[in-house]
């Protein structure tokens, strides 16, 4: 197993140089150190000594990839790749590229503990809420119940999120004055500025998810030792819970593993609309101020979660089912 996981960790390193260099290449490929410059000071106007002491401030001032006026290592660590884009190997994010922007390190610190505050509980809702329902439905398989409980999952399945954040602050905020339409609050206080956007985009998901396990219940059901459990005088809710709940656990580990990047990213639109300070919203802020910094940085942290997550899945995997071996 030790094997295993230092060739995942290295491919993993791999597939992440990969995504870095691909990242730079794009940026710098669309914008120039001069046209980002431009873009933060404020439109084509700006005279080139302003342009200079922008990209001086900002390691921009530097060749790209080689530069040919140092010598020995400090022509490739000398650089604006190495010092904006291999550091962040080394979790250094650097400046943001906007006039007033900070420090990108303690920006996302003190905005992932805000998507966390969201995420984590969505998290264990998402999968405790999604895994009961398809239960029930599936212990009322055949009945009207079961028939308009896939209705509802599709109907869910089909709405946009948007949706249910419009409806959902104008009933819940609006008309009945149950929580915050937006905004965030530190401490205990933040609670009643979350239970709005956790609970709308719970429903927001439910619908698919619930529906995808149904399938992998209905699936498990049929097989033969489902019908030896009865035999033995089981009742249903036991055969559900003991048997069929575990042999599909797998596909459940893949799709709940999936959204763990999304726990520690944030929801780009629900942060969004309730005015939360998380990742998300930091992340939707960089891309309209066309923060390229912090567009790279963000990048970098998907990748590095994905790919750390499938790590995790894969050893979840030999947990769910002592069949599976990682060799």
């Amino acid at each position: 197993m030790f094997a295993y996981l230092l060739r995942r960790i290295a491919y993993g390193v791999l597939i992440l140089a990969g995504v870095n260099l691909a990242t730079f290449i794009l940026f710098f490929t669309v914008n120039t150190p001069d046209d980002m410059a431009r873009l933060n000071l404020g439109g084509k106007r700006i005279n080139q000594a302003a342009i200079e002491r922008w990209k001086s401030e900002r390691g921009y001032d530097k060749p790209l990839y080689f530069n040919p006026a140092k010598s020995g290592s400090e022509q490739l660590t000398d650089t604006i790749f190495w010092e904006r884009s291999a550091s962040l190997f080394a979790l250094k994010f650097g400046r943001a590229d906007g006039e007033s922007a900070g420090d990108i390190g303690s920006e996302v610190a003190a905005r992932m503990k805000v998507s966390l505050q969201m995420a984590l509980p969505l998290f264990v809702l998402q999968v405790i809420a999604s895994t009961a329902f398809a239960l029930l439905l599936v212990m009322l398989r055949g009945t009207r119940l079961d028939f308009w409980g896939v209705v509802a999952c599709v109907v869910m399945l089909s709405i946009s999120a948007l949706f249910y954040i419009i409806v959902g602050q104008y009933l819940f905020s609006r008309v009945l004055k149950l929580a915050p339409i937006s905004g965030y609050a530190g401490g205990l206080d933040a609670v009643k500025f979350l239970v709005l956007p956790i609970m709308l985009s719970l429903l927001a998901r439910l619908g698919g998810e619930a529906r995808l396990y149904r399938a992998m219940f209905l699936e498990e059901i049929g097989k033969d030792y489902v019908r030896t459990a009865r035999a033995k005088g089981l009742a249903e809710y036991a055969v559900l819970a003991r048997h069929v709940l575990r042999n599909a656990l797998i596909p459940i580990i893949t799709s709940a593993g999936s959204y763990l990047p999304y726990v520690f990213l944030g929801s780009l639109v629900f942060e969004s609309f309730f005015g939360l300070p998380g990742l998300g919203a930091y992340v939707i802020e960089a891309i309209g101020k066309q923060d390229f910094a912090i567009v790279r940085t963000m990048v970098f942290i998907g990748s590095l979660l994905y790919i750390a997550t499938f790590v995790l899945i894969d050893f979840a995997y030999s947990w769910a089912d002592p069949r599976v071996r990682l060799a």
